[in-house]
């Protein structure tokens, strides 16, 4: 584990209050558009799935057809082939409808012959407000559907064991309430940064949004308020510990977000 501090452009403890007081998560600030950043580089910045399945050659005939790639549980054959081939390790946080701002995480990893097996959870989560969206934009209360990576994380609160760099700050610190009216002091004691709309190898307190603001920003794991969140995806706190611990950079993680029905083509 390692602790990252003076990252640039960071968020000061009032910016990200006034940022952050109503959402639980996902703030905006002025940025240069650029490429998108996700785990595909794809430039749609809300669906990180392809429009369809990786090209290949048809079968001519049952018997001369290929054996199926594993895929992770309850994902289809498009949303598989939007998992980079070095990931070996992928939370999945699935609701089951767009509107619906509950879910479950759980995460997989993959032996040397590819299959998924269940690692950890499956938890309870939340994400935002008003459920799913292909194409999120700032304020929408829609958190992005996707494939996405996995690779820095931070908080309030000193680390628990993450082997992803940690940047432990008080300006993680958080007050108000959410949209149930529940408090979100401790909201942000551990989050994991989700790779929307942001650049990679930063604090997730980062405010460069190489979409541009209007796309939204700031998406992290963090941990459950007792609401739905903005755009995020919020564990209850030992299970975000637990996941903290888990998660492995050298499997290149990634969290793959959104609807059952979606995430199944």
């Amino acid at each position: 584990m390692s602790v990252r501090k003076g990252a640039p452009a960071l968020l000061g403890a009032g910016a990200l209050c006034a940022a952050l007081l109503l959402a639980g998560c996902a703030g905006t600030a002025p940025t240069t558009p650029a490429a998108a950043n996700g785990a595909t580089g794809a430039p749609a910045a809300g669906d990180a799935r392809p429009d369809a399945a990786p090209p290949g050659s048809a079968a001519n005939s049952l018997a001369s057809a290929p054996a199926p790639a594993p895929r992770i549980p309850g994902l289809g054959p498009d949303t598989q082939g939007f998992v980079p081939d070095g990931t070996s390790q992928a939370l999945v946080v699935t609701g089951s409808g767009a509107d619906d701002n509950t879910a479950t995480a759980t995460l997989y990893a993959s032996d040397p012959a590819g299959r998924w097996t269940e690692t950890a959870g499956p938890w309870p989560a939340r994400n935002a407000l008003q459920g799913w969206t292909a194409d999120h934009t700032a304020g929408d209360l829609r958190s992005p559907i996707g494939v996405f990576r996995l690779g820095d994380a931070g908080g309030r609160l000193p680390d628990p064991g993450t082997h992803l760099p940690y940047d432990q700050d008080e300006e993680f610190a958080i007050s108000g309430t959410g949209f149930s009216g529940e408090p979100l002091e401790g909201s942000f004691d551990h989050v994991i940064a989700i790779d929307y709309n942001r650049v990679p190898g930063r604090t997730p307190l980062d405010l460069e949004r190489p979409l541009g603001a209007e796309k939204g920003g700031g998406v992290w794991i963090h941990v459950d308020h007792g609401g739905p969140t903005q755009a995020c995806v919020a564990l209850e706190r030992e299970a975000l510990r637990e996941l903290l611990r888990a998660l492995d950079p050298a499997r290149e993680p990634v969290i793959v977000m959104g609807p059952a029905p979606d995430l199944a083509r």
